[in-house]
């Protein structure tokens, strides 16, 4: 999209600067995150994506976009296009004033990216340099707003996912340093196009190192000097189309055919396009030889991946959860105890067998009254992939006790996973006595899509202004909100207490510059881009605050 950075904005925007009393020269904003009301998450926000967003839109796009281009040209069209769209003959002098000046007069503080910042506290100001363009600060609101808060959410919500992995992983005794790929992102084509994407996936890289997204990795490069460090990466995996078109009848053969094509390394083969249990309980038994027989790759791995793609992910993952019938009958329980202590659990074994049962109420009353039991459930249902997949190829036991799959063989799903679902199956695995590092998620749209501005309620607000050479504190309390909206007032530094950020705010010019504690610093400055972070700074933080609460 070809973008005249002027009208990334909404369109009240352009009013704005006359509304201000006559002699404003300063206009100070912040940009916070105010409620995680609407989260799952609750230990703050990991903000990322600002120098991203530095370099593409206030750099690059502002440049060959705006500045580079000839004034009359880009100028005219601007006021053609906002005269036409509010019906009055716009006047574009301050704009023609910026172009002449040929930089952005602005400056921005911010926290450093990968810092885990609570609600409320501010992770950037900006403030006008120049007194001319006062105005400047919150007319780049609209742009701040739309592009800063799918980064730092994305990066929260995979800082909490890599949290759950982390803690079973201890619990288990799985290796730590798995975990990083434990976590795969699949999201790039359920998100909201491919800029919203990259950006969005940049976010899931600040915890992880598993990714299919490519433009993330450029986005990492460009953007954050991704090339100090390995960024991210994926194995070569087959999709439904490809095993399909083999046929039905010889797909054990597509399976051969592919492990032939990667006789080395780690390779992912969908394994659902027609009967999955097949697949476990049969194909591997035909090709574990094969499988077994696979070379390691120049990092020493070689592991055939299966990937089932539908169904509960818990239940293909873990099988199903059941009750033993017969002993808790001779424990003294009849059908109502049961159903009073576990009225969730609805797959009995009766005789050596599996059953599903169905409660059934007293119509009027909503008691309990008996179970009505169903038909026979095969017994690779209630094992699930891991236990099966562990009774064809075994593997080892880690130091706390618990089961391993051979390095040769894994399992990834990515359909439909979200916190939850992932905290259930590593909660089931540990309880069947299975490591967590057996499987790993694709993390895709149904995670990362489903968030939206307000899960962390991000906002930007001018707090403090210069009018007529005194300096005024704005803010915000309105009687008909709730404290969402309440604003902060004054200019804002952030201070640390522990290992928290706390806001201090109420002050004045002069009193922000004298604050030594303040936590935050000059990123972007009269069109220069400084303090750039990398993202190895970036996952260093990010690990510091989760490693932290697992010792």
């Amino acid at each position: 999209m070809k973008l005249n950075p002027l009208t990334a904005c909404d369109f009240y925007k352009v009013g704005h600067r006359e509304q201000y009393p006559q002699g404003t020269t300063e206009v100070y904003s912040n940009f916070t995150p105010r409620s995680d009301a609407l989260s799952k998450t609750k230990d703050g926000i990991v903000f990322v994506g600002l120098s991203g967003f530095i370099q593409w839109f206030l750099i690059d796009c502002w440049s060959n976009e705006f500045f580079n281009q000839r004034k009359a040209q880009v100028v005219q069209h601007y006021k053609q296009l906002v005269s036409n769209a509010l019906v009055l003959d716009f006047d574009v002098k301050h704009i023609e004033a910026l172009h002449d000046l040929g930089y952005l007069p602005i400056e921005i503080m911010a926290l450093p990216e990968g810092s885990l910042v609570p609600m409320k506290v501010p992770v950037f100001t900006v403030r006008n340099t120049h007194p001319d363009f006062f105005w400047l600060p919150n007319y780049l609101e609209t742009a701040f707003s739309s592009e800063l808060w799918k980064a730092s959410t994305t990066a929260t919500v995979a800082r909490e996912y890599k949290k759950i992995l982390l803690k079973y992983a201890k619990e288990t005794g799985a290796p730590m340093d798995f975990v990083g790929w434990q976590g795969h992102d699949f999201s790039l084509r359920g998100l909201s196009g491919l800029h919203d994407g990259s950006a969005s996936a940049f976010g899931h890289l600040t915890s992880f190192l598993g990714t299919d997204t490519i433009p993330a990795i450029e986005y990492a490069n460009n953007y954050y000097d991704g090339t100090c460090t390995f960024v991210g990466g994926s194995v070569p995996a087959s999709e439904h189309s490809a095993m399909s078109a083999g046929g039905k009848e010889s797909e054990i053969e597509t399976f051969r055919r592919i492990l032939k094509t990667y006789p080395t390394g780690v390779v992912s083969i969908v394994s659902d396009t027609w009967d999955y249990w097949k697949v476990v309980t049969e194909y591997t038994k035909e090709l574990k030889d094969e499988i077994l027989a696979r070379q390691p790759n120049a990092i020493g791995l070689a592991k055939t991946v299966f990937r089932p793609d539908s169904g509960d992910p818990a239940d293909i993952i873990c099988g199903l959860e059941y009750l033993d019938y017969d002993a808790l009958v001779d424990e003294g329980m009849d059908d109502w105890d049961i159903n009073d202590k576990y009225p969730k659990i609805l797959v009995f074994k009766k005789n050596g067998k599996y059953y599903n049962v169905d409660p059934w109420y007293e119509r009027y009353e909503g008691s309990f009254q008996d179970y009505t039991w169903g038909e026979e459930i095969p017994e690779h249902l209630v094992k699930g992939s891991i236990e099966l997949l562990w009774e064809v190829f075994g593997g080892n036991y880690t130091a706390e006790g618990y089961k391993m799959l051979d390095s040769h063989v894994g399992l990834i799903y990515g359909d439909s996973i979200t916190l939850e679902r992932a905290e259930d199956i590593l909660r089931r695995l540990k309880a069947k006595g299975f490591a967590s590092s057996n499987v790993v998620f694709g993390i895709g749209s149904y995670t990362y899509q489903y968030c939206t501005r307000d899960t962390y309620g991000f906002a930007m607000k001018a707090t403090a202004a210069v009018i007529n050479g005194e300096e005024v504190f704005l803010s915000k309390d309105p009687k008909t909100d709730k404290g969402t909206k309440k604003s902060a007032t004054g200019r804002l530094g952030v201070a640390l207490s522990g290992d928290k950020f706390q806001l201090i705010d109420g002050l004045n010019k002069e009193q922000l510059e004298s604050f030594q504690g303040n936590q935050m610093r000059t990123v972007f400055i009269n069109g220069v881009h400084v303090n750039k972070p990398t993202l190895e700074q970036i996952r260093g933080r990010v690990d510091l605050g989760i490693y932290n609460g697992l010792v």
